[in-house]
């Protein structure tokens, strides 16, 4: 482990790899994500966003064949109680709720996150997925989903915005509105999750997926992820004016220098000259 991690966490146990970072999400036995756990993710991410050289962050859950069962309902309970007895005018929000604030510090790092689901996941959990930049899920007998309106709310962790965007708004509606959940394999194929992983090797194949984004060029990735993030809320004008400014980003690179002329100087095609070493400069 690195010697940048000094935090002690009781709800995370971090696996520093260099160039890349799992975090294993560990609350036993109920492995529901709390409040706790949102005020640790802050403190965590605090630091992440000092280490300059992280190219891949990965969540994945330490609990066996769960990644986030669902977020506290315990919590959601107490909040729902308190607030009946509160009147409407006290209980509109004046800014957004920490665990919106910490999927959009995970949004704005520099790194591509990844959610290694490695079982079920459900609420807050799938809402917690949504909120990482890739999704790679564990196959077999396993759920995904958002079903609060089975008892009586709504996903309220950024699911019904991220999973329109996502999928659609007439699909995501469907999904929310019947609290289905879905399969690993129906989840793949509506694009929610990027990639299916075999149950016997999932970790293994965590550590090799982070390793193969994080040998790739750092800027140009970095770049990509920013301007597709931000060019969702945006004209097509104005993010196509965002893609050339990134695109200057990575022309001024000395690595993409390197890079265009070592395969003008082989024989390769572009698609077969993937193992550049990058400098990130």
């Amino acid at each position: 482990r690195g010697n940048w991690m000094v935090e002690k966490f009781k709800f995370l146990d971090i696996e520093d790899n260099g160039k890349y970072i799992i975090c294993h999400l560990s609350n036993p036995p109920s492995h529901t994500l709390t409040s706790g756990g949102v005020e640790e993710i802050h403190k965590f991410l605090d630091i992440v966003e000092q280490h300059n050289d992280l190219r891949v962050l990965a969540f994945t859950g330490s609990g066996q064949d769960v990644f986030i069962k669902h977020y506290e309902v315990g919590e959601l309970a107490d909040t729902a109680e308190k607030n009946i007895s509160k009147k409407k005018s006290e209980q509109s929000p004046l800014e957004l709720h920490v665990f919106h604030k910490m999927l959009l510090r995970i949004r704005d790092l520099k790194a591509i996150v990844v959610a290694g689901i490695n079982g079920n996941t459900a609420g807050g959990g799938c809402e917690f997925s949504l909120g990482c930049d890739l999704r790679i899920m564990k196959d077999g007998d396993y759920k995904i989903g958002l079903p609060e309106t089975s008892v009586g709310i709504l996903p309220g962790g950024g699911g019904t915005q991220r999973l329109s965007r996502l999928i659609g708004s007439s699909r995501a509606l469907d999904l929310i509105l019947h609290a289905k959940l879905l399969t690993p394999q129906e989840a793949f194929e509506l694009g929610i999750i990027n990639r299916l992983v075999s149950e016997d090797n999932f970790l293994n194949d965590l550590h090799t997926y982070c390793q193969d984004l994080a040998s790739r060029a750092p800027i140009a990735l970095e770049q990509v992820k920013k301007i597709i993030h931000q060019g969702l809320d945006m004209s097509l004008e104005e993010s196509l004016l965002l893609e050339q400014e990134a695109f200057n980003v990575t022309m001024n690179s000395k690595d993409a220098a390197r890079a265009m002329r070592s395969l003008l100087n082989s024989q390769n095609n572009i698609e077969e000259d993937t193992k550049f070493e990058w400098e990130g400069e």
